[in-house]
């Protein structure tokens, strides 16, 4: 079997005031460039076990920001479908994508991405295409593939094990052993669901245990299951939670009927668990209480995630509202990671180790990151090319944290004696995803009893084992993870938590 693979990732914020230009795409062209760990090298692995030739055209990432710039998305498309032209003929298209990309004038760039691939190979080229559950799952998608599978783990540590599940379908498809046929059904929900905690540990579980295995279905001819979150700060019409099923039209009579019955079997049923399965955060104030009070029970440390403020929903990660509170509070042993603000840290580097100096913090970005902090700092430590390690079922992934800096804030400008907190800056915007951005600098559960994160949930594979307890919490930001204070215009709102029941029932 000869197989391309490519594709174009980024989640995008449509709230988000960081517009997503061509300058911010990371683009790997050579196979051997790829992230160990991740779905690339799964794909590759699968190819060579399988003794199937792989073409690899492109694959480009952005850090989560807002609507990607027509250019920027024109360009990187019309690449990825000329080095298709040139790699065929081929048997098969794998597409790893995001699901919840916006572009300038198009609300559905992955639909039409994958739109565009069927055009160039044919119809009967398979394609199978690789998403993140957090997607705005869309009937364009559905129509432009053969197979189409969401991570099914939040955090997302299943990456690589899902992209070898759309490798087993799409080669079983190519060899016609299997016929997939796929339906969706909307949940009427949107909200945070991570699959750690139960009920949805179990939910996850139970649709693991229904799928079949390669060249065996499950019952009612079931291939695969896949819930689609939804990206709640994507504001675009088909955002919300979505099940999908993939049935096989050799197993089962009427298969197209039977994918939409599944579908709305297990969508019905995770709807069912609405009012139990979302995150629900407390206000800024009340998660600091809730941190003191686990530490004055003599537990520790507690990680406190900024849920609002998470680069890897679109926000900045330069809001300042976090570390305010914890300076006009007195919080002793607080550490907070990481900032983005590449002056403050250049400011930091010119300053050296050891030195003291009064910095302009944070808050740049606009409202959504609050004010600006002027702060009594000391450079503790200075680490180029922070690299964190994201746990995941097999291993880690590596992802790079950009150049830090470890300042020690003794206070607000002009204040003594205050208790001092431990802020890690960046010059890369991103998410906390692994323990690095503390414990290269030597901040560990046994120096500090309060590590605030920025980020939502990816934060929770590391840091879940070493906290007495995770504690969400909902500050003001850019990634509000109160559903209803979102400021949702073209989303379609007749589903919970706006509705309290969507489809009627009691």
């Amino acid at each position: 079997m000869r197989v391309f693979l490519g594709g174009i990732v980024t989640e995008t914020n449509t709230l988000s005031p960081i517009p997503t230009g061509a300058d911010d795409w990371v683009v790997v062209r050579d196979l051997a460039d790829a992230e160990a760990g991740g779905a690339l090298e799964a794909f590759a692995q699968e190819a060579t076990a399988r003794g199937d030739e792989l073409a690899f055209g492109l694959y480009a990432f952005a850090m989560p920001g807002g609507v990607t710039t027509r250019a920027a998305w024109a360009g990187l498309r019309d690449e990825l479908l000329g080095m298709l032209r040139d790699a065929l003929p081929v048997d098969a298209v794998l597409l790893p994508l995001h699901g919840a990309m916006v572009a300038d004038g198009v609300d559905d760039a992955e639909g039409e991405l994958i739109a565009r691939v069927r055009e160039t190979v044919g119809p009967d080229v398979k394609i199978g295409v690789h998403i993140d559950l957090h997607c705005h799952l869309t009937q364009a998608m559905l129509d432009g593939s053969d197979a189409l599978v969401i991570y099914k783990e939040y955090p997302h540590t299943d990456m690589a094990d899902r992209a070898r599940d759309l490798y087993a379908l799409i080669a079983d498809t190519v060899a016609g052993r299997i016929r997939p046929t796929m339906a969706m059904f909307d949940c009427r929900m949107m909200g945070i669901y991570p699959t750690n905690p139960q009920p949805m540990r179990g939910f996850v579980d139970a649709m693991m245990a229904a799928e079949g295995v390669p060249g065996a279905p499950g019952q009612d001819g079931i291939l695969s299951l896949s819930l689609g979150h939804g990206f709640p700060w994507g504001d675009v019409p088909d955002s919300g939670a979505r099940f999908l099923a993939i049935v096989d039209g050799f197993a089962v009579d009427d298969a197209l009927a039977v994918a939409h019955a599944t579908a709305e079997s297990w969508g019905r049923r995770f709807h069912d668990l609405r009012r139990e399965v979302a995150v629900k955060p407390l206000p800024l104030d009340a998660a600091l209480d809730r941190a003191l009070a686990v530490l004055e029970g003599g537990r520790g440390p507690v990680v406190i995630a900024d849920q609002a403020d998470n680069a890897g929903g679109g926000a900045p990660s330069d809001s300042t509202f976090a570390l305010r509170r914890l300076l006009e509070r007195r919080v002793e042993g607080a550490a907070v990671a990481m900032m983005w603000d590449p002056i403050a840290h250049h400011l930091a580097r010119a300053a050296g180790v050891g030195a003291r100096l009064t910095l302009r913090l944070g808050g740049k970005m606009g409202p959504a990151s609050g004010d600006p902090l002027d702060l009594d700092v000391t450079v503790m430590g200075l680490e180029d090319g922070l690299v964190q390690r994201w746990p995941q079922t097999e291993g880690a992934v590596d992802s790079p944290g950009g150049d830090v800096a470890h300042l020690r804030v003794h206070g607000f400008s002009g204040q003594t004696g205050g208790p001092e907190v431990d802020v890690i800056v960046t010059t890369r915007r991103g998410q906390v995803l692994g323990l690095e951005p503390f414990t290269a600098f030597g901040i560990t559960p046994e120096t500090h009893r309060i590590l605030v994160v920025k980020s939502i949930q990816h934060f929770y594979a590391a840091f879940a084992p070493i906290a007495a307890e995770v504690v969400y919490m909902a500050a003001p930001g850019a990634v509000a993870p109160i559903m209803e204070q979102i400021p949702l215009v073209r989303a379609d709102l007749h589903k919970y938590p706006w509705v309290e029941a969507p489809f009627g029932e009691g």
